[in-house]
């Protein structure tokens, strides 16, 4: 196994509210090799967009990161970027590790032209010259499939489509070509063919760059189109992760399992889909049990007693489950 390029190591982040505290992020750990695709997958409200924002330093108040590691690696040094300044990490957050928002019309300023927005990163973090910096824009927005970019530089926001405007936000995300690029929720709000030609550019780009990229969605199918590895994430856990063959044909947690059950098939398909039974909970105090019994069909005694560790099946398949762990046992070095 490689080293990795970033390690989260127990992650947890709280929100602190004036009537309670929303426990968010619950000690999660993931690795991402260089050159890596991940995908975070998970019903909305499982921790995915708050545990990405933690490792971009980007979680504002009520909230706050308790605890926990996020390492990343680089030629010298490894950095733990919960422990830099807040300069420091200026320096890092758009220049190695970047990031696409599930909305560009409102991650892109409305009242700035593209191409101001574009050039600001080159001019920041690779100390281009004005000149230099609009012709690698331009080249830029070429390399995302903007037609006639020269002119379109001087356009705002709102005089791009939705789809033109993603591209826009990957070309920023890959201006200072990152070693990590995080894409959350991609193509959500796209229509089915623009959402193909997405998902396709940031292939390409991942194969051009060798960037390494974590993909945040609850679409499965874009995670078995794009995707090495899996981490699947329930109440701010990480409940499974491993490699995306290995957890898609063989699923060892019950929520991973019901949540492949739960994608509809291409054919013969049944009267009813198949559904989770209850709701994803609002942890609102410490995780004490599995956070998945109430809705677990193959719950035992010792669920509800105590919260099973993430334990590795294999070098590469970690699982957090109770059942799973008893029947399968777990992988030594």
């Amino acid at each position: 196994m490689n080293k990795p390029l970033l390690e989260v190591k127990e992650l947890a982040v709280r929100f602190h509210l004036s009537e309670r505290t929303v426990f968010a992020v619950n000690g999660v750990d993931f690795t991402v090799e260089e050159g890596q695709v991940v995908g975070l997958v998970g019903e909305s409200g499982c921790g995915k967009s708050v545990t990405s924002l933690s490792i971009m330093r980007l979680i504002q108040k009520p909230g706050r990161i308790e605890s926990g590691q996020v390492l990343l690696r680089g030629r010298d040094k490894t950095l733990d970027l919960l422990q830099l300044s807040k300069h420091d990490m200026e320096h890092v957050r758009g220049n190695r590790i970047s990031m696409i928002f599930q909305d560009p019309m409102t991650s892109l300023n409305p009242v700035l032209t593209i191409g101001y927005q574009l050039m600001e990163p080159l001019k920041l973090h690779r100390g281009l010259s004005t000149e230099e910096a609009r012709e690698e824009a331009i080249q830029l927005l070429d390399r995302v499939g903007i037609p006639e970019p020269r002119g379109r530089l001087k356009e705002y926001p709102h005089q791009y489509s939705g789809g033109m405007r993603q591209r826009v936000m990957i070309a920023m995300a890959v201006a200072c070509s990152p070693d990590l690029l995080i894409a959350d929720e991609p193509s959500t709000s796209l229509d089915v063919t623009i959402q193909a030609q997405i998902l396709d550019l940031l292939l390409a780009l991942k194969h051009d760059l060798g960037t390494a990229v974590i993909i945040i969605t609850h679409d499965l199918g874009v995670i078995a189109e794009l995707a090495e590895k899996v981490v699947v994430m329930y109440a701010g856990t990480v409940v499974e992760s491993g490699p995306v063959k290995e957890i898609f044909n063989m699923p060892k947690h019950p929520y991973t399992e019901a949540l492949m059950l739960s994608i509809p098939p291409l054919h013969d398909a049944p009267e009813r889909l198949a559904t989770i039974k209850g709701t994803p909970p609002m942890v609102l105090s410490p995780l004490t049990q599995c956070p998945f019994a109430p809705r677990c069909p193959k719950i035992i005694p010792r669920c509800t007693e105590k919260r099973p560790p993430l334990q590795h099946l294999t070098p590469e398949h970690a699982v957090a489950c109770w059942v799973t762990q008893a029947r399968e046992g777990g992988y030594n070095d």
